[in-house]
């Protein structure tokens, strides 16, 4: 099945070799373009310059223009690799090492990016380009950072374009050990809370002169986390409410401070909405006692795409290749689907997480060939050609 032209360990390379720590580029979306015009793709090089994050590039390519849509979708931007000293190797000069290719962005995501554009190639290539539909990639260069350029922005202008996707496979490291533990077929959404309580500052010998904010922090954050918000759902586990910090600024041993601070980071199911958790927050906060301060941030709403046509599609590709059949699961963070999930069914399938944005990030380089054939067999499945 493998073409020499149509390597993924030699494009995942190629993509590691481009420093593309968000909101840089690199260069790594050139490689992607460069290999899928000649494949008959359209590429629409797009850069968006909002003032509410940094100016991003951005790759939107479609083979077809009949449906249905098949999307992939993911970004080549990486975090940044840190002390350069704590590397084994240069973090972008790809290197193998005992059967592990090494460099930022291996683990999350290029080396993924590599095997949707490796399968592609082969798929075209052994079916031309009359398969029944189109094939579109979505990558972005800002996943990594405020998401406020990058997959959103794509998919407001297709919207403006009267251009659909109707499905999209996210090429995240989904996998916690083995490249056939886990598909996502959802994610927790996720809020930031700021709360802020003001008292009057004094003499800790003297508190009837004081008003002291930390012990009344410390009862709006019991009333926040003594009763869990809920059990969980049929696909989600419980929504979860960690309190991050507390902080009151006071080096003083005998000052009563005149403001205390915490955070709180909330990781919610598919029982409750963004506005739903902020209105259970609020209510509980008041009846502890009220003054209080709060804001809130929503990086992402809780979705599901429920077990269907899109995850048997890729579940029978995975077991197809591997024998093994994954779990579909809805844990971990946010990814880029949280934005793709409003416009089509979405799941997310890629390498194994481990090493995402640490020293020394790798994937193995038989993963890396595997993972590309069961994307190939993937868009077999989709568009029912022979594997």
């Amino acid at each position: 099945m493998t073409s020499s032209g149509h390597n993924p360990l030699n494009l995942s390379e190629e993509l590691i070799r481009h420093a593309s720590v968000t909101p840089e580029d690199g260069g790594a979306l050139d490689v992607l373009i460069d290999f899928l015009t000649p494949l008959g793709f359209e590429c629409h090089d797009l850069t968006f310059d909002d003032p509410a994050g940094e100016p991003t590039r951005n790759v939107y390519a479609r083979l077809g223009t009949e449906g249905p849509n098949f999307c992939w979708a993911g970004h080549t931007d990486v975090v940044p690799p840190g002390d350069l000293d704590d590397w084994t190797s240069d973090p972008f000069a790809p290197e193998i090492r005992d059967g592990k290719l090494y460099g930022r962005g291996a683990c999350d995501m290029k080396c993924a990016v590599a095997c949707m554009m490796a399968a592609t190639a082969r798929f075209v290539e052994k079916h031309g380009t009359d398969f029944g539909g189109s094939i579109s990639f979505l990558i972005t260069g800002d996943e990594e950072g405020d998401a406020t350029n990058g997959t959103k922005k794509v998919l407001d202008w297709l919207a403006e374009r009267g251009e659909t996707i109707d499905a999209c496979v996210v090429g995240e490291p989904t996998n916690p050990a083995n490249l056939t533990d886990m598909i996502k077929i959802g994610r927790r959404g996720s809020m930031n809370v700021w709360l802020t309580v003001d008292g009057i500052q004094g003499h800790s010998a003297y508190p009837h002169l004081a008003d002291n904010p930390i012990h009344k922090m410390l009862n709006l954050l019991t009333s926040l986390t003594n009763v869990p918000l809920d059990e969980g759902s049929e696909h989600f586990p419980a929504t979860t409410l960690q309190v991050t910090t507390v902080d009151v600024a006071n080096a003083a041993t005998n000052v009563i401070p005149a403001k205390a601070e915490a955070r709180v980071n909330i990781r919610f199911n598919d029982l409750h909405t963004s506005a739903g958790v902020e209105k259970i927050l609020r209510d509980r906060l008041d009846q502890a006692g009220g003054g209080y301060d709060m804001r809130v941030r929503v990086s992402g709403e809780s979705f599901l795409t429920p077990p269907g046509p899109l995850s048997e599609v890729l579940s029978g590709a995975v077991t197809d290749v591997t024998g093994s059949v994954p779990e579909l699961s809805t844990t971990g963070g946010t990814s880029d689907a949280r934005f793709i999930k409003d416009h089509c069914p979405v799941v997310e399938y890629g390498l194994i997480n481990q090493t995402a944005h640490k020293v020394d990030e790798f994937s193995v380089v038989d993963d890396i060939h595997q993972l590309a054939e069961i994307y190939e067999v993937a868009l077999a499945r989709f568009f029912e050609r022979p594997t």
